[in-house]
């Protein structure tokens, strides 16, 4: 099976980035005022908290976007409030030829969205489909990868893109904000929609970040005083990301560091590692037996997780072994019992090997009693 991960941050771009974003935070708060939880309610005028407001600004200067909005219902919550200000229902939008994660799926569904499936690893093929389809009304883009297969450069396809249509762009960008080069924004792209749970932030925020009058229309579709984010709120998403670039970069070196131990055959049982974004950048490791199960089970017993939290929230730091991602599985369904996911997290590679090599042993010796 060939993977196509996506590129990935060394630990001192990653460095730069801390850096920027703390230069950035400098530009906007005052030392006083970062130290504080911030402000509660919708203050007039703004419509949200004066401290929600100014980490929006802070994080729309460091993107370099028009603005940005912090909103409720983590990622799935920023991607269906991005696609209601742009779509209405029954409109129709262009999406990747790939299983849909699930929530954005639903929020599709419920929308009545008309659904325009292309292969947008042929980036031919999306031009002639957009030229081809005047009903279109949008792009819908993830920047992880939906299938194995998957290949395409995101950077590469909305500039295409651009060079022939002015059509609004929204890209899903869960999993990859502080991992990846840009996000869709930075290349030309209306609307970045992403977690800020995946970022060490809190519960159930997301954010959007793009175009003023996109941001703007999402305000006006959730004034209500619950549905704010607060400023403490605010603070600490903002506070959680500075964290996350160096954290993020210290784990692509170990993702790489394990998946080229088992293909130098250095764990017995396994046939083979693949590094994949599935969501998040990690590694699939193939058994020669369909006992992924009980190597899972017995994982769980040595201390790894089996399952997400947030997959790359503030709770995960021991290891995760947990099965091939959904939409992996609906184009391989063969494989799923051959499968395992393994995320470091905060683990080095060693203890994930050895986690690995005695969970497998364990899992064999059952298989054969």
């Amino acid at each position: 099976m060939d993977t196509y991960p996506l590129e990935f941050l060394t630990v001192e771009q990653a460095k730069e980035i801390q850096f920027k974003l703390v230069d950035v935070i400098t530009n906007h708060f005052s030392g006083d005022e970062f130290l504080s939880l911030g402000d509660l309610g919708v203050v007039p005028s703004l419509g949200r908290p004066t401290t929600t407001a100014k980490v929006e600004e802070t994080l729309a200067d460091f993107f370099g976007a028009e603005d940005t909005v912090l909103v409720r219902g983590a990622g799935t919550g920023a991607i269906r409030f991005a696609l209601q200000s742009i779509l209405k229902p029954g409109d129709r939008v262009l999406i990747h030829d790939g299983p849909v994660y699930s929530t954005t799926a639903t929020t599709m569904e419920y929308m009545g969205l008309r659904l325009k499936r292309v292969d947008m690893n042929q980036t031919d093929a999306v031009l002639e489909t957009l030229r081809d389809d005047p009903e279109i009304k949008a792009v819908y883009i993830q920047h992880s990868r939906q299938k194995s297969s998957d290949s395409y450069n995101m950077y590469d396809l909305i500039k295409n893109i651009r060079q022939t249509s002015t059509l609004p762009i929204i890209t899903d960008e869960n999993y990859t904000v502080f991992k990846t080069s840009y996000i869709g924004t930075q290349v030309g792209a209306n609307a970045s929609c992403f977690s800020c749970f995946k970022l060490l932030g809190p519960e159930g925020i997301g954010c959007v970040v793009g175009d003023k009058e996109i941001a703007d229309r999402i305000r006006r579709m959730n004034y209500s005083g619950g549905g704010q984010v607060q400023g403490f709120e605010a603070m600490e998403v903002l506070r959680a990301m500075v964290f996350v670039p160096v954290m993020a970069a210290l784990q692509a070196e170990e993702i790489s560091k394990i998946a080229e131990a088992i293909n130098n055959g250095l764990v017995e049982g396994v046939k083979t590692a693949h590094i994949t974004n599935a969501q998040s950048r990690t590694i699939l490791v193939e058994l020669y037996e369909p006992i992924s199960t009980r190597v899972i089970e017995e994982a769980n017993k040595l201390g790894a997780a089996t399952h997400p939290v947030g997959a790359e929230s503030k709770y995960e730091i021991t290891p995760m072994f947990y099965r091939a991602s959904g939409t992996f599985i609906q184009e391989n369904p063969e494989m799923k019992d051959y499968w395992i996911r393994v995320n470091p997290m905060r683990a080095g590679s060693q203890t994930v090997l050895r986690i690995l090599q005695e969970a497998l042993k364990r899992a064999r010796g059952e298989a054969c009693s």
